[in-house]
């Protein structure tokens, strides 16, 4: 039987007056969002100088805070017969086609129908990794977004794959429309990315962020858009969608950094190539998948309008 896991505890020191509490834990603890830090206060798990507090409360500089943060709760993963693609598999790893649409792994409030409950399926080893809730995740897309990722099928790979991304030498590939007339045709955004600090639930480039460097070429110019190939170095949530954004080319169709479409229900962005190297062999491999039915339907849509 395994240890119950302790409530994990942060402490920070206030630094300014006059700040709401709730806010600034936001603020300082960019892995947690506002909702669940007012909770966490709700239930006693925040104290001030010692004491139980609201989210409302004012701060002065040099209040003492502590954060209590329980241990998540356990997930039971049931596999689900949900269909996706095998581009390659071996007896490490998997390379996979998300479909759009699919959640990579369980969350809060989405705790099946997800990526990880359709691997289980198709590979039973995967349940070796323990009670992990992201058994051979070491990647992510958005939901809403297709194409290509690996799957580590045992805790070695998985290591060597998460060292991989750790060094950059995994190189990654994307499909995207944008708005506008990209212009240069060759270029790169190279902007700092982090929570915004209006909306913890989007991203934004702001001063204080991670690095994050996005590279493009535009592949074809259409009336209004244009198609665009990039490729990320670093893999910040949202990255393409939140760099093209950033300098007035929102991803067509993406609701969240730009405006729907009614060409297309999601955003027009698709992992098309993935480059690793095997971890059973040290050999280099690239991986390539076509863009799914919806995006070759509205980039007909694009050229017939052209």
């Amino acid at each position: 039987m395994k240890p119950s896991q302790k409530p994990e505890k942060r402490t920070l020191e206030a630094v300014a007056d006059g700040v709401r509490l709730d806010k600034y834990l936001a603020d300082c603890l960019a892995d947690l969002t506002r909702s669940h830090i007012q909770k966490l206060i709700e239930e006693g798990q925040v104290t001030v100088n010692g004491r139980d507090v609201r989210p409302a409360l004012k701060l002065k500089c040099g209040d003492h805070i502590e954060i209590h943060i329980p241990p998540p709760q356990p997930v039971e993963l049931v596999p689900e017969d949900i269909p996706f693609e095998v581009v390659y598999e071996d007896a490490d790893l998997a390379v996979i086609n998300k479909p759009a649409g699919l959640t990579v792994h369980p969350a809060p409030g989405h705790a099946s129908h997800t990526l990880v409950n359709a691997l289980l399926r198709r590979f039973p080893d995967l349940a070796g990794f323990g009670s992990s809730p992201r058994p051979g995740i070491v990647h992510r897309l958005d939901k809403d977004t297709s194409g290509l990722m690996v799957i580590a099928r045992n805790e070695k790979t998985r290591l060597n794959l998460v060292e991989q991304f750790t060094s950059r030498s995994i190189k990654k590939g994307y499909l995207a429309v944008v708005t506008g007339k990209l212009l240069p045709e060759r270029g790169a955004v190279d902007a700092l990315i982090g929570r915004d600090p209006s909306d913890r639930k989007r991203m934004a480039v702001v001063s204080r962020g991670r690095e994050a460097r996005t590279d493009y070429k535009v592949l074809k110019y259409l009336v209004g858009y244009s198609l665009v190939e990039a490729r990320i170095k670093t893999g910040r949530t949202h990255q393409i969608r939140v760099h093209f954004s950033a300098i007035g080319h929102p991803v067509l169709g993406d609701s969240v950094y730009g405006v729907k479409s009614k060409l297309l229900g999601r955003q027009f962005l698709h992992a098309c190539s993935l480059e690793l190297r095997l971890p059973s062999t040290g050999q280099t491999r690239s991986f390539t998948c076509e863009i799914p039915d919806d995006l070759k339907k509205a980039l007909l849509g694009l050229n017939k309008s052209a």
